[in-house]
């Protein structure tokens, strides 16, 4: 690779990545920063690829590979537990609650068969 390649796709990692650290600073919201991490991961996973790909390592391609799934893996819990989920299902059910619903599909079942 030319060093002018390597110097430019380093400039615009380091771009992203700060651009990246701004918006986890300043959110506005939790999934803005779940997003802006997973952006940091990439700038990594890229800065990696090029150090892999100038010097000729190949030893790096597992470590980019935990990396990607890491994030990625990192980034679906994340964004599960932070997404707001509908108001009945916020609550753990009583017994109560159970026993209705279970009474509920019973009786559906019976009308079917």
């Amino acid at each position: 690779m030319s060093v002018g390649v390597l110097i430019t796709c380093g400039v615009l990692l380091t771009a992203a990545a700060i651009l990246a650290m701004s918006r986890v600073e300043r959110g506005p919201s939790m999934l803005d920063r779940i997003v802006a991490i997973d952006v940091m991961v990439a700038a990594i996973i890229g800065c990696l690829t090029i150090l892999s790909a100038w010097s000729g390592r190949v030893d790096l391609v597992p470590v980019l590979m935990v990396l990607a799934l890491v994030g990625f893996v990192g980034s679906v819990t994340l964004a599960r537990f932070a997404a707001a989920e509908p108001e009945e299902e916020r609550h753990i059910l009583t017994p109560e609650e159970i026993a209705e619903a279970d009474a509920k599909v019973r009786a559906e079942l019976e009308e079917e068969s």
